[in-house]
């Protein structure tokens, strides 16, 4: 094939008047395709991701399903596309419970005053306009509920805390790099038996610490119960850190894994990582990694997930590691903490909740479409940048270079911003069940949800003739993607059976349905460790090389995608595919989903 090499050097086509180019790129290019070239100019030397994350995670910010904040966005975005000139909706789907999030303010009182680091859980009640100040205690463990519920009249009146102490808040990283033989292997117990003893129960009148509820993702079942019975708020505390070795799960004893809202990533586990990416906070030597229990990483200094609650009277705050541990301690010294907390928080009932639709109409094939496929929604525990806001920038980003360079797509080129991804996949899940029309026509949707870094990997599965297609696309794509030897290569992979029931993203969601879903893998930049839904999540996280890269390649796919002469088939690929399929794939709610 002809190669031609050209050194791009336009900082101003397509962009923003004035502003310079962060770094020009040079490339080879598999053929003479000017869209192509076009395309590589406007994302790499001219892109506007910059600019649009700036007032999307700044300005706008966190984006929790049906908030003020989920709408300000989806206006914006509407607003930007039809700027560009491309056609763009809210496309309601149905309701959620909506809140607005106001000032907090945490400080303990007594023994001594310090203002505390931390903030409420989604969807907690405020205090109404006055601060509540009560006694900190630790939940104890029970033999079984019916003792919690001896138990509760201690409680009223008073703030519970939900969750264990950390013996350390260092991450592991820095113990196995500084700490002795003996002072490791003492701290790897203490966190193990800590984890020991706040474990979920797999017995149901047991569950956490024997009360018989659950703690969920913030306060579960146990928080309203612990609502019900008076107390004055709670507090818990989800760390990051896992790396720390097991004794007792070595010794055959029973492990460590915690209880969801106590520690440690996803669920707790030592070693827990988002299904979506993760990594080492800096590296180590062979020997110290193969202490790590997963590739989670050692912890992120500061770093605590923010999830959400279902009180609706008893306030729900999250601390960070150390002040957690100082309320705790404080509390098991019998030294009588007093915690105020000022709230400002409204539950405002169940609002609108939709996914953000852009299009721009094929020529040749208008029932046919190509889509771009990312997450809108966010935990508000910070500004929601790399979940998903850097998925939202990838798609905004190449839907404006594909109106400037490709105006007039052979198929209709789409865009999917869905809600709801953290409760359950819900946005994309209604668009397959309310547009038929678009499933049946569906030729590629390519997805990214996993951080801020450069995608590397292109996979699909599922259907017979998707590899081969993916492949031509491949085979066209700029060198800069393609040249193994760069720190910038794409692979590909096609695997034959789809997965079951959806999970993870969205793009699995469209998988489970047999229709060619493409997902967009990316390195992780400690994903899991430090952003993936904590309160440190921000616009300093993004890596704007690596998000130009992802637009732009995105862009790309999409153009390959559309003028491809032949239409995916819907052929199954041999194997043994999930049971029931598709009917496992679930049903959307189309409102909030009761806790009982």
């Amino acid at each position: 094939m002809n190669r031609t090499r050209l050194v791009l050097i336009s900082a101003a086509a397509g962009g923003l008047l004035g502003v310079p180019a962060i770094a020009q790129q040079q490339t080879a290019f598999p053929t003479s395709d000017p869209v192509i070239q076009r395309i590589w100019r406007l994302g790499m030397d001219s892109s506007w991701t910059e600019q649009l994350s700036q007032t999307f995670m700044d300005s706008i910010g966190p984006r929790l399903t049906a908030s003020p904040g989920h709408h300000a966005a989806g206006d914006w975005v509407v607003k930007m596309y039809k700027q560009w000139g491309i056609d763009a909706k809210k496309d309601q789907y149905g309701t959620w419970r909506g809140w607005r999030r106001g000032v907090s303010h945490i400080d303990l009182m007594q023994p001594r005053v310090r203002s505390l680091e931390g903030t409420m859980l989604a969807w907690s009640p405020g205090t109404g306009g006055k601060a509540v100040t009560a006694e900190a205690i630790i939940l104890p463990k029970f033999q079984d509920s019916t003792e919690f519920v001896k138990w509760l009249p201690q409680a009223r009146g008073k703030i519970v805390l939900l969750s264990p102490e950390w013996p350390t808040c260092r991450p592991s990283e820095d113990w196995l790099r500084w700490g002795t033989p003996e002072g490791i292997a003492r701290m790897d117990t203490a966190i193990a038996r800590m984890q020991q003893d706040w474990a979920v129960d797999r017995d149901s009148a047991k569950l956490y610490r024997g009360t018989g509820y659950s703690l969920a993702l913030g306060t579960g079942t146990l928080g309203m119960r612990l609502e019900k019975a008076g107390v004055a708020g709670m507090i818990s505390s989800r760390t990051k850190f896992s790396g720390f070795a097991n004794p007792f799960a070595q010794a055959g004893g029973r492990g460590g894994a915690g209880g969801r809202g106590g520690f440690g990533g996803r669920g707790g586990a030592p070693g827990g990582n988002s299904a979506r990416g993760g990594g080492r906070t800096a590296a180590l030597t062979q020997a110290d990694q193969a202490r790590f229990a997963g590739p989670g990483g050692s912890g992120g200094w500061g770093t605590i997930e923010v999830f959400e609650t279902y009180n609706t009277v008893a306030p729900a705050v999250t601390l960070t590691c150390e002040d957690y541990g100082l309320v705790y301690r404080l509390a098991a010294n019998k030294q009588k903490p007093m915690v105020r907390l000022d709230l400002d928080a409204q539950l405002l009932g169940e609002q609108p909740t939709f996914n953000v639709i852009g299009s721009i109409k094929g020529t040749e094939k208008p029932d046919e479409y190509v889509m771009l496929s990312a997450h809108f929604d966010s935990w508000d525990g910070s500004s929601g940048a790399t979940d998903n806001g850097t998925g939202t920038m990838m798609a905004m980003e190449a839907m404006r270079i594909l109106k400037l360079a490709y105006p007039h797509p052979r198929r209709t080129i789409m865009v999917g911003h869905w809600a709801s991804e953290e409760q359950g996949l819900n946005g994309s899940t209604a668009f397959t069940e309310d547009h038929p029309e678009v499933m049946k026509g569906l030729q590629a949707l390519f997805n990214q949800d996993n951080g801020t870094g450069r995608v590397q990997s292109i996979s699909s599965s599922g259907l017979t003739s998707i590899g081969s297609h993916l492949k031509a696309w491949y085979e066209r794509l700029p060198g800069y993607f393609t040249d193994s030897t760069s720190a910038n290569a794409v692979s590909w992979s096609f695997n034959d059976v789809p997965t079951g029931n959806p999970g993870g993203t969205d793009g699995a969601v469209f998988a489970c349905f047999g229709t060619p879903s493409f997902g967009l893998g990316a390195l992780n930049w400690n994903y899991s460790t430090y952003t993936w839904h904590t309160n440190r999540d921000t616009y300093d996280k993004v890596v704007f090389d690596d998000l130009k890269h992802n637009a732009t390649l995105a862009a790309t796919l999409a153009y390959l995608a559309s003028e491809d002469p032949q239409f995916i088939s819907r052929e199954r690929s041999p194997g043994t595919w999930p049971a029931n399929w598709p009917e496992n794939c679930g049903k959307a709610p189309r409102k909030t989903k009761p806790r009982l």
